[in-house]
């Protein structure tokens, strides 16, 4: 509750692990807050461009980071030479990329809390937000937002087909994190393998749109999510 890492596993003898994916190492630093390690997906906002799958493990336990090593070594998980040219090219761009998905997404997210089809939306999630029940938590360990929003819509699986279908700057797929726009619909794509009874208790019902902001105009997203919802709402 003040900001730091699961602390009674910190003062235990558990070690803590953090996906620090959405958040990157720009916005967000778990092993300063007593995380034991933590993981990121290179392959999503470090690189940044789509074009490299890769990831990363972190430590500042000496002894943890050898058996890391060896393990890399005996198994051989290693990134090719091109793979690592262009994780770096994208790390040198990371804090320029972040605060344009930062402000992308903030944008797209107030405008579907507050904005002309926000009749449409039953809720918005994104820890920018006053509303969302972690933002304070967020502002005190985070000095930023990433491009990672979600929005329940009215209706169902019919009408959240409709408006992913009706999307023109933003693409339907599954990953995250690069300078381009996604949308995509959970319940049938990235957590599909969900037993069904679980994606209700999580909150994932087929009218949950999960958003990967990208770094374009705000105002063409913005404008993209408001024809789509002109598509499905339209007799409305």
């Amino acid at each position: 509750g003040d900001g730091t890492v699961n602390q009674e596993a910190v003062v235990s003898t558990q070690s803590t692990g953090v996906d620090n994916t959405f958040a990157t190492p720009y916005f967000q630093r778990p092993l300063d807050l007593g995380a034991t390690l933590t993981v990121s997906s290179v392959t999503k906002y470090i690189n940044g461009h789509t074009d490299v799958v890769m990831g990363v493990i972190s430590t500042k336990d000496e002894d943890l980071a050898k058996k890391i090593q060896f393990l890399q070594l005996a198994v051989g998980p290693c990134p090719s030479p091109m793979d690592c040219y262009l994780a770096l090219r994208g790390a040198r761009t990371l804090h320029l990329r972040m605060r344009q998905h930062e402000k992308n997404s903030l944008a797209v997210a107030r405008w579907l809390e507050n904005g002309e089809m926000s009749k449409y939306v039953t809720k918005v999630i994104h820890p920018g937000l006053p509303s969302h029940p972690q933002h304070e938590l967020a502002k005190r360990q985070m000095k930023g937002f990433s491009g990672m929003c979600a929005f329940v819509i009215q209706g169902g699986i019919e009408e959240a087909t409709v408006f992913l279908q009706s999307l023109k700057v933003f693409a339907l797929a599954e990953s995250l994190g690069g300078y381009e726009s996604l949308a995509e619909l959970p319940s049938v794509m990235t957590h599909a393998s969900v037993p069904a009874n679980e994606r209700e208790i999580l909150g994932i019902s087929d009218s949950l749109i999960r958003l990967s902001v990208g770094i374009e105009e705000p105002e063409d997203l913005i404008g993209d999510l408001a024809q789509a919802f002109n598509k499905v709402y339209s007799k409305n």
